[in-house]
């Protein structure tokens, strides 16, 4: 885990896919103690596949337009290259937008408040543990191109 920015790493302070991950797993084992259920018996189950669905799929499409602008997929290793490709022309944080809606998906299925309850500060150490990291990282590495970048496109939808 990488703790502070240097002109090789943003300094996130965790990889998103395991912040996401061990929410999940807090969901589980949160709801088993107390289940809080959102909905009566069951839940929409088609409404949480949904979501996971188009949230596997942002994260697919982003990952493969960071491949092809030849830049890390890992925040904690270097970028290479601002990506403006693909879902980077609509959000600068794709795969983030997607894990977001996949860990939705997942915990909705589970039909637990403690899904929403979790996510306020899972997106908390995202902004600012991650995103924002990212964001000072790359304005320090790309100046003037990075900030234009800003300027046309979105930081999360």
């Amino acid at each position: 885990m990488t703790t502070s920015a240097d002109a090789n790493s943003a300094g996130v302070v965790v990889r998103p896919p395991f912040l996401y991950g061990a929410g999940f797993i807090a969901v589980l084992a949160l709801r088993w103690f107390r289940p809080m259920p959102l909905v009566g018996h069951g839940g929409p189950l088609w409404a949480a596949l949904a979501l996971s669905v188009v949230g596997v799929a942002i994260v697919l499409l982003g990952r493969r337009a960071l491949v092809a602008g030849g830049t890390n997929v890992d925040p904690v290793l270097p970028t290479t290259a601002i990506v403006t490709t693909g879902p980077y022309r609509f959000s600068r944080n794709p795969v983030y937008v997607g894990l977001t809606l996949l860990y939705l998906g997942l915990t909705s299925a589970f039909n637990t408040w403690w899904s929403v309850i979790l996510l306020v500060p899972i997106l908390a150490v995202m902004h600012r543990g991650v995103v924002r990291r990212e964001e000072r990282y790359l304005e320090q590495k790309f100046g003037e191109r990075y900030r234009q970048y800003c300027g046309r496109v979105r930081r999360y939808l």
